[in-house]
């Protein structure tokens, strides 16, 4: 998945990073193109699939 589709799910970067226990919104803007690989999978199971991991994605070594 794409950044700006898990923004655009929830609306806007403050409620992407509620619904994932995120206290500073920055470092969502530090993910650049693609979550993650762990916040993507977290936000699979947030949205219930509405937004799929990309198990083709190979994580990063910058946590977030």
């Amino acid at each position: 998945m794409k950044t700006k589709e898990a923004i655009d799910h929830f609306g806007n970067v403050r409620a992407l990073a509620d619904a994932l226990g995120i206290d500073a919104v920055q470092s969502i803007y530090e993910w650049g193109d693609e979550p993650p690989r762990g916040r993507q999978f977290e936000i699979q199971v947030v949205t219930k699939g509405k937004l799929k991991a990309n198990p083709a994605f190979h994580s990063k070594t910058k946590a977030a």
